[in-house]
């Protein structure tokens, strides 16, 4: 009998040992050291170039998807990317859907900072008015009138501008339109007299659509470009601010940003 009580004791160690050495948790990270990358799922909407955009296979692309990409390698994780409505983005990130925004997105939107938790800024853009390049009348936002039409792209800052004007019955309508390019379409097809949009991403479209349109007048206001994350996701946000100030030191933001402008 003692013998038998030894030979099943050793055996219940051994179970022990197995089922340990098996693994019984849904964690990414192993005892080994050899753990494996969390991957975060990135949504964008991919008609705001350079910034966001897609390529000639429709994969997304653009100055966002290579930052957040630098910054997940200097912090040790991956992100895939999903391609999403840009009124649809707050949304989805609240709802778990997506784990980080990276869409131009203006952190300095009072709304914005009550719904998500946004990293240390990465780029300063400015709000312009684009008329076509044969429209000598238009010079700045001041000679917009009561009968002008004017577009913006949903969910912008330049769709808060032009709806403001609209209000403040200085134009006859603010159109609110899915993408730059229907805007811009609009504007050379004569349905709207102007289209208020970001800077950069209006002389992104400028290089691909030359001696079409151009910009006119001063810079409308600034604001300040900012990953989004879940409101009180203090770690992701942590690793993003901390990767977005390192690839700052060692020249792979300037590179990357000097790449997608000068394409």
């Amino acid at each position: 009998m003692k013998k038998k009580s030894i030979i099943a004791v050793l055996l219940i160690v051994a179970l022990a040992f197995s089922l340990a050495a098996c693994g019984g948790g849904d964690s990414e990270e192993n005892t080994s050291g050899d753990s494996e990358k969390v991957t975060y799922k990135v949504g964008t909407e991919p008609t705001f170039p350079p910034f966001d955009t897609t390529d000639e296979e429709q994969n997304i692309v653009g100055l966002d998807m290579d930052l957040i990409k630098a910054i997940g390698e200097d912090q040790g994780f991956e992100v895939t990317f999903e391609n999403l409505t840009f009124d649809g983005l707050v949304p989805a990130l609240k709802a778990g859907n997506i784990d980080i925004i990276a869409a131009g997105m203006n952190k300095d939107d009072p709304e914005r900072q009550k719904q998500v938790d946004f990293s240390d800024a990465y780029y300063e853009s400015k709000l312009m008015v684009a008329v076509t390049e044969d429209n000598n009348t238009i010079k700045s936002v001041d000679d917009l009138t009561p009968d002008m039409k004017v577009a913006a792209q949903t969910g912008t800052t330049g769709a808060t501008k032009t709806q403001e004007l609209a209000d403040e019955g200085k134009i006859a309508e603010a159109v609110i339109l899915d993408g730059l390019d229907t805007a811009m379409m609009q504007l050379l097809n004569g349905d709207v007299q102007a289209v208020i949009n970001d800077k950069p991403v209006t002389e992104a479209y400028m290089k691909k659509q030359p001696d079409k349109i151009k910009m006119v007048g001063e810079p409308l206001n600034a604001e300040n470009y900012g990953f989004a994350v879940q409101k009180g996701n203090t770690e992701l946000l942590e690793k993003i601010n901390a990767g977005l100030a390192n690839i700052k030191e060692d020249g792979t933001f300037d590179k990357l940003v000097d790449e997608w402008f000068n394409k």
